[in-house]
């Protein structure tokens, strides 16, 4: 069962990388005060994800910042290393922040594990998109299969 409108975000660790090297960024922290659009996604370098998913939001990082959201984040089931690298190479550095769930504990912990091991990724994420506020879930969206993503696209940020 996933995580509920109006449920606070779980307790837990993402891994990020910065100038120093990898950092550890809290839910707690990371979400305190701010109205953040956050999207998870299966996999860094996955076909719809870097065809369509992150590069939507790097296009309209300008367009969500004016509809007053204080942090665009993406989070996915990789290490903190392949998540930079697929970052920069997408054009994310400085719009998007890329959020390493590396043991899938904060997806776990919302309910949202699609089990693609089919395609060899076990255990990663579904395809979702959420408000958060404050750290309240305000709005889910969650795709019918990680192959679409429709209805969590940076558009349909936009409307929320």
């Amino acid at each position: 069962m996933s995580i509920d409108i109006g449920q606070p975000l779980p307790t837990a660790t993402f891994k990020s990388m910065n100038a120093s090297g990898i950092q550890d960024i809290t839910t707690d922290a990371f979400f305190k005060g701010r109205k953040v659009a956050l999207f998870g996604l299966p996999g860094a370098y996955t076909p719809v994800c870097s065809a369509s998913h992150l590069p939507g939001y790097v296009e309209n990082y300008g367009k969500l910042r004016a509809a007053g959201f204080d942090e665009i984040a993406c989070v996915s089931v990789n290490d903190p290393f392949v998540m930079d690298t697929w970052g920069k190479s997408l054009g994310a550095e400085g719009k998007v922040t890329m959020l390493c769930d590396a043991d899938g504990s904060f997806t776990k912990a919302i309910g949202l594990v699609a089990d693609l091991a089919k395609f060899g990724l076990p255990g990663r994420s579904e395809r979702y998109s959420m408000v958060v506020e404050d750290g309240v879930v305000k709005t889910l969206e969650v795709e019918k299969t990680v192959f679409d993503h429709d209805g969590t696209s940076a558009m349909c940020m936009l409307k929320n």
